[in-house]
């Protein structure tokens, strides 16, 4: 039997999960290749640990060299061409083509859309603005703090909830907290919206701190000479930090590669196929109609691995992706939350909260350590 050629674009959650399931089904009769930018690996949860001080930035970075699988080859390259008709990609070393193609490469940040937050404020989205904030925010002892989303779709919608809840926590231990106010701009009416049980705790935890819940908003300006952030509906609110969830979009090179369509990637809902023989998406760069988070990567990719694993042994099919998956939510004080929501198997997103409680803390940790023994193998 010949190998099956796969290539992988992007090494976030979906892609270390699909390259791990194909290898572990199909080993030395597998050949894939998976691409990525980047050195090293970082769970998106941990940038509120860096932020916050909790940990060093470099503790949270895994390096993609632990990549050691039957049939797997990882490339730290920068794709420069996507040729979805043809499964080919192009990078600045060289170029590659494939039986199957997936592409995993999440959203990128478009801070500078925003007018005066690149000059005036600050993004907590990416790693390096995680790390700006950690040497920034222990200088903030007095006035307004913004939490606030400027665009839609954005990933992991209770990040910004998190946020307010630990920066509340961190002025608190520093004795500033009642110099200072905090308040969240959210784009919905509730902070998540499939589960009214979580966000009827969370409102009761704004309320307990303090912090300003602004609902169905969004921040579409800073005004830097007087220190406002202007709002969708016209309203201003006086800021002295600002903490911006930044406009997402598709990367450039998925742009242009005519694969995108209303700005995301469109794919089959059941089967995460695009409209290219072939080629499937998932994650954060497609318009699946899940949340933009890596559980839910994860979910489309164990599909799209198990359908190419049935195609290769002939064995039963896998059922449709549910757009279903399980998120930990910070709520501060030393407690975590979950939320397990299904976005795609009802009529309408539904979620099941489980109260936050500091056991559920080291379901958390369990969660990252999973994922580190099953895509390093590191303990």
């Amino acid at each position: 039997m010949s190998k099956l050629r796969v290539l992988v674009l992007g090494a976030g959650f979906g892609g270390l999960e699909l390259t791990s399931m194909l290898s572990d089904a199909l080993g030395d009769d597998l050949d894939l290749t998976l691409i990525d930018r980047n050195d090293t690996f970082f769970f998106g949860f941990s940038k509120l640990d860096v932020m916050f001080g909790r940990v060093a930035p470099e503790a949270v970075k895994i390096a993609y060299s632990n990549i050691r699988k039957p049939g797997v080859r990882f490339c730290q390259e920068i794709i420069t061409a996507i040729d979805p008709a043809h499964r080919q990609v192009t990078t600045e070393r060289g170029s590659y083509d494939a039986d199957v193609l997936v592409v995993a490469l999440g959203a990128d940040y478009d801070p500078a859309s925003t007018p005066g937050l690149v000059e005036g404020g600050h993004e907590f989205y990416s790693f390096a603005g995680a790390q700006r904030l950690r040497e920034v925010l222990p200088g903030f002892t007095r006035g307004n703090a913004i939490v606030g989303v400027t665009s839609t779709p954005f990933k992991c919608p209770p990040a910004p909830s998190e946020a307010a809840l630990l920066l509340h926590d961190q002025l608190i231990a520093r004795g500033v907290r009642e110099a200072c106010t905090i308040s969240l701009v959210m784009p919905f009416g509730l902070p998540i919206p499939p589960s009214p049980a979580t966000s009827k705790a969370l409102l009761s935890s704004f309320h307990y701190r303090g912090i300003t819940y602004v609902p169905n908003c969004l921040v579409r300006a800073l005004d830097l000479q007087r220190h406002m952030a202007v709002l969708d509906d016209g309203t201003e609110m006086p800021y002295d930090l600002f903490l911006g969830i930044p406009k997402h979009r598709v990367p450039d090179v998925v742009a242009v590669s005519g694969m995108s369509q209303d700005g995301w990637v469109p794919v089959n809902p059941k089967t995460l196929e695009t409209a290219f023989p072939g080629v499937y998406a998932i994650g954060d760069v497609t318009s699946v109609g899940t949340a933009k988070a890596g559980v839910f990567a994860e979910g489309a990719a164990r599909i799209v691995a198990a359908e190419l694993i049935a195609n290769a042994k002939r064995g039963e099919k896998p059922g449709a992706y549910k757009g279903d998956g399980t998120c930990y939510i910070e709520f501060g004080a030393g407690k975590v939350g979950r939320v397990e929501v299904d976005f795609l198997s009802g009529p309408t997103p539904t979620g099941t909260y489980a109260e936050a409680s500091e056991e559920l803390v080291s379901e958390k940790k369990e969660f990252g350590a999973s994922r580190r023994r099953r895509w390093f193998g590191l303990q």
